[in-house]
């Protein structure tokens, strides 16, 4: 069958729904949650507060973000089994134990499977408080550690950290690692966030969904941005290599990793909030030298921005990791952590006006023939 369709490739420039989740201006380089500018939010909101914005649409009084506090600490503890699935799994990359355990979730856990809107809100919420547990737990277990318990004083960033590295984290410390969420919390309908709405559109659970979206995110082309930045940092080694490190990756048309977004035109607004961090960071952590060459690289860079390339959120996002100490594997699942509260509001839009999501492929082989007897092919 042969018609005169045009093929939108990767639905590039599709528009299949509505969303009141963020909006997104590529030309202008802005961002908002529920109409609130990320510029805003990352000044002055918690991770919390955002995460509770997204869910729920509106920011939280004291008394809604008290109780929001107690439900993500409440969901803290995971079912014995989840720590028995990830030390069976600790060899594996941490996003196939993360995908594992999230699974293992939805057949153990109580109501898990409870498809209605309210039933995604709990769920969406639990998974919010769980992810970083499971990923904190894993990467201690696989390094021949007991997992470090939740801390009920900490709020969300800080208790990661604390899970993570056993530690209590400075308040600039905390506060970076809270704006890095925040930035990564929703945008639109990116690759897992669509995915993990095609899992809603067949009636299936949140959990189920979120598996999706943490396997679409594991590919390398959707969250290993930030892997890929250090690395390419590593490979430079010092400021004063950046520019022909840049001049070799053009002259070769090679892309340089951290600029460049399928959305942004213009600077990712994101990444402008997560410089001056990153500087500090470094400069407290007695390590100025990643900020001093990403800074070069962003110099080296400067006459291509006119052709759309230009900083993007990950460029920055790598370095507070490795500030940190934290393993480039890690890199992608922490990207999932903020990310969450964006798939349940994605979820949860969907389920709202629920619709199988089934495009269309448009036949290109061959012609009608005639099948052919085994014995006479």
């Amino acid at each position: 069958m042969t018609q005169d369709v045009k093929i939108n490739r990767g639905l590039k420039g599709i528009y299949f729904e509505r969303s009141g989740a963020s909006d997104i201006d590529g030309t202008a380089g802005n961002l908002s949650y529920r109409g609130y500018d990320i510029g805003d939010l990352a000044e002055n909101a918690s991770f919390e507060e955002v995460a509770y914005l997204l869910i729920h649409g509106e920011l939280p009084n004291a008394a809604e973000l008290a109780g929001f506090h107690c439900a993500l600490r409440a969901a803290r503890e995971l079912p014995a089994a989840v720590y028995d699935i990830i030390r069976a799994t600790k060899d594996g990359h941490p996003m196939d134990v993360l995908r594992t355990a999230v699974s293992a979730l939805a057949a153990l856990e109580r109501d898990a499977q409870d498809a209605s809107l309210e039933g995604f809100v709990t769920n969406g919420v639990r998974l919010t408080a769980q992810v970083p547990v499971i990923i904190a737990a894993h990467d201690n277990i696989r390094n021949g550690r007991d997992p470090v318990a939740p801390d009920a004083s900490l709020g969300h960033s800080a208790n990661w950290l604390w899970m993570l590295k056993g530690e209590k984290p400075s308040a600039d410390a905390e506060r970076l690692a809270e704006l890095d969420f925040i930035l990564h919390a929703e945008h639109g309908s990116n690759a897992s966030s669509f995915a993990a709405r095609v899992t809603v559109g067949t009636e299936a659970s949140i959990h189920g969904a979120i598996v999706t979206a943490i396997s679409t995110l594991a590919g390398p082309a959707h969250g290993g941005a930030a892997e890929d930045v250090m690395k390419m940092v590593h490979e430079i080694g010092s400021a004063d290599r950046a520019a022909e490190y840049v001049k070799a990756r053009r002259r070769n048309r090679e892309a340089v990793t951290g600029f460049g977004h399928r959305v942004y035109r213009t600077e990712d607004p994101r990444a402008r909030h997560m410089r001056s961090g990153v500087e500090r960071l470094g400069r407290e952590m007695g390590q100025p030298e990643w900020y001093e060459i990403l800074q070069a690289v962003v110099e080296a860079m400067q006459p291509y921005a006119r052709h759309g390339l230009n900083v993007n959120v990950d460029f920055y996002s790598g370095v507070i990791y490795q500030l940190h100490a934290i393993a480039m594997d890690l890199y992608v699942p922490i990207f999932a952590i903020g990310r969450v509260p964006g798939w349940v509001v994605q979820c949860l839009e969907q389920r709202r006006q629920n619709i199988l999501i089934r495009p269309l492929t448009l036949y290109n082989g061959p012609e009608p023939r005639a099948f052919v007897p085994l014995g006479t092919r």
